[in-house]
């Protein structure tokens, strides 16, 4: 895993205003030589340090305006093959293993309400999986963001 410092975030929080930025725009910015932005970003690329484009597609903008967190509880012993299964539901978009009384927390988008039961049918089918708890997101009041973290990064770097 690549450790980030400063300059790496000073230069993520450029890319952050404008993605589109060439090297010779983002080493006039701040002050660095091109072959210092080219080398870093090779590295990034290298290292896998930024997620992948589709990451910033909205989901309501191909069709799906509804989401859902589902709450799963699996058989521990099935866990590997349960997530296999998700993976391979095109409307799950995020799946995460969790402490507590669930074991995994599953994004899912639908269309409508009738997909979103289609959906949690799906779910409900996949060998392993127990019970489940689904929870409309009504509205994303913080969405997923690195700007503050990338911010406090800088400025350490001053």
């Amino acid at each position: 895993m690549t450790s980030l410092d400063a300059t790496d975030a000073k230069l993520l929080l450029q890319l952050q205003t404008n993605p589109r930025a060439t090297g010779v725009e983002l080493a006039a910015r701040l002050g660095l030589s091109r072959n210092t932005v080219q080398a870093r970003l090779a590295k990034w690329d290298e290292e896998d340090v930024l997620a992948p484009f589709d990451r910033r597609v909205d989901p309501r903008n191909l069709g799906y305006p509804l989401s859902a967190l589902v709450a799963i509880v699996c058989d521990q012993h099935q866990l590997d093959p349960v997530v296999d299964a998700l993976a391979e539901i095109a409307e799950v978009v995020e799946v995460h293993g969790i402490s507590g009384l669930t074991d995994l927390s599953v994004k899912v988008v639908g269309r409508d309400a009738d997909d979103l039961y289609r959906i949690a049918g799906q779910i409900l089918r996949i060998p392993g999986v127990e019970r489940t708890n689904m929870a409309l997101i009504m509205r994303e009041l913080v969405g997923l963001r690195m700007a503050p973290l990338l911010k406090r990064l800088a400025d350490q770097g001053r």
